[in-house]
């Protein structure tokens, strides 16, 4: 259970689940769908990294996720590009949920973690361990498996396959 001390917005709990989402899979789906039942409301911020060049934009990631979302009625799809602690705080949530699918993810998390708790003590964290189905799966495996024309059926929900071979067909053109 998460602690009252959470509740924000009119004694809501809202936590905000952050990421690229490049495209989102069936992994990042799991997570979705299992913070969504622990919080009133669960905010899928897509980050707005002008130093990568992601496949999708980040309109384009942000309408794949409300498509794929569209039977949960206390998610929303927003973007960032700032700190994820101010952003938090545009947005008056105190929990970030991230998934781990490994030991190495966990490494790499608990030190964002502790980084965000450093510039806001009210700031927590709250990882969850993604199924095992999906803990080999991460969006750029997704990505290589679609360059060379694979099946990704069974790693991403239809909307974003349909989109990614659409994606790969247009790159195919001359």
């Amino acid at each position: 259970m998460i602690a009252d001390s959470h509740r924000t917005e009119g004694n809501a709990r809202v936590a905000v689940y952050p990421g690229s989402f490049d495209p989102a899979t069936f992994g990042h789906l799991d997570i979705i769908q299992r913070a969504a039942k622990q919080f009133d409301r669960l905010i899928v911020a897509v980050l707005n990294n002008t130093s990568k060049s992601p496949l999708f934009s980040v309109e384009e990631r942000k309408e794949l996720l409300r498509e794929v979302t569209k039977d949960l009625p206390n998610v929303e799809i927003d973007s960032f590009r700032d700190l994820l602690v101010r952003y938090m705080r545009s947005r008056q949530a105190r929990i970030i949920i991230r998934g781990i699918r490994s030991v190495t993810d966990f490494e790499y998390e608990l030190q964002i973690a502790s980084t965000n708790r450093q510039l806001d003590e009210s700031i927590e964290t709250i990882f969850m361990m993604t199924n095992p189905k999906y803990s080999y799966l991460s969006s750029s495996i997704v990505k290589e498996i679609a360059t060379f024309h694979g099946d990704v059926q069974d790693l991403v929900p239809p909307a974003v396959e349909i989109a990614l071979r659409k994606k790969f067909d247009e790159k195919r053109l001359p």
